[in-house]
């Protein structure tokens, strides 16, 4: 889908400013022009699209509707089953979050697809097939839908509403009462782009700082980090691997596809899978990127939490990884 954003940047990098292939600058560089490039169309595209759909589904009675209706967990299966099905990375699929809340959905069912979105997807699932086979790649999907769901479901009882920032607040705020003018007004399709349009380009003023300051540390940490770095920290022998594995991932940021031939690589070095695949969930997600861009949405509290929850469910996924296999 975005492969000429890809050429686009490698167009820019290689050939306008002339950088050479494999350096860490232009690595850096060519990561940023092409995540920035990217995550803003998504984000543009969701904010558009949710601006449509919440002028014409009042959002009070979406959000009421899945808080009190028994769904007996399916809305956290549907959510995380829905971050399979999306081909992005962490950072990637925060303009979906911001999309999701806005419509009203609850929290703890949008924290359920954002964990899951990064860790597990297509693309992912077919180099897993062809490195690691087909019973490691199940045990890998169904561990990371019901990563999700679990997350989701304890953030959802923790009541975390409170937390999100003000910025979000108002942005609800407004969206509730642009649906209202629509609906008094019972104002066509046409009539309500301009105020949608106009509430778009408001959130993007606010959240485009966060994007572009997050992309950067990104592209920092993935020119200049070297691949094979952490791996001496994962010692097969020590009983620790794990939760250190899971740590010192969090810093570096690639998506599941670009992160599964280190992955190989460790496994092919003796250290054990679920070590090996806790540091991958703990790369795409755990990122440092990830967290600046929550950061407009969420307050430091709130990111606490949701990160230290996803750490602990990733810590005792690998564990039970290396006992499985």
């Amino acid at each position: 889908m975005f492969n000429w954003v890809q050429n686009l940047a490698d167009w820019l990098v290689y050939s306008v400013f002339g950088l050479q292939h494999g350096a860490h600058l232009s690595d850096a560089l060519n990561f940023f022009i092409y995540d920035s490039i990217k995550i803003l169309i998504l984000l543009f595209v969701v904010i558009f699209f949710m601006g449509i759909v919440n002028s014409y589904f009042p959002i009070d009675k979406v959000r009421n509707f899945l808080s009190k209706n028994k769904f007996y967990g399916l809305e956290y299966l549907m959510a995380s089953l829905f971050g399979v099905a999306t081909p992005f990375c962490s950072c990637s699929s925060v303009p979906l979050f911001i999309g999701f809340v806005r419509g009203g959905i609850p929290l703890g069912v949008t924290f359920a697809f954002l964990i899951t979105s990064p860790l597990v997807n297509e693309v992912a699932i077919g180099l897993f097939v062809g490195l690691f086979g087909i019973k490691t790649t199940i045990i890998y999907i169904v561990s990371g839908v019901i990563l999700g769901m679990v997350s989701g479901i304890i953030l959802q009882q923790l009541k975390l509403e409170q937390f999100l920032t003000p910025w979000v607040k108002e942005v609800l705020a407004n969206a509730q009462r642009e649906q209202d003018a629509f609906i008094a007004e019972k104002q066509t399709l046409k009539q309500r782009l301009p105020i949608i349009w106009t509430e778009v380009i408001k959130i993007l003023k606010g959240v485009v700082p966060y994007v572009l300051l997050g992309i950067a540390i990104g592209g920092l940490m993935h020119g200049f980090i070297p691949e094979g770095f952490f791996e001496k920290y994962m010692s097969k022998d020590s009983p620790f691997a794990v939760p250190i594995a899971t740590i010192l991932a969090a810093p570096m940021y690639m998506n599941a596809s670009g992160v599964l031939p280190v992955v190989q690589v460790l496994v092919s070095k003796g250290i054990p899978i679920g070590t090996a695949i806790a540091f991958m969930m703990g790369v795409v997600g755990l990122s440092l990127p990830e967290a600046m861009l929550l950061k407009k949405v969420m307050t430091l509290k709130l990111i606490g939490i949701f990160f230290g929850l996803v750490t602990l469910c990733i810590i005792i996924s690998g564990y039970l990884f290396n006992l499985i296999l």
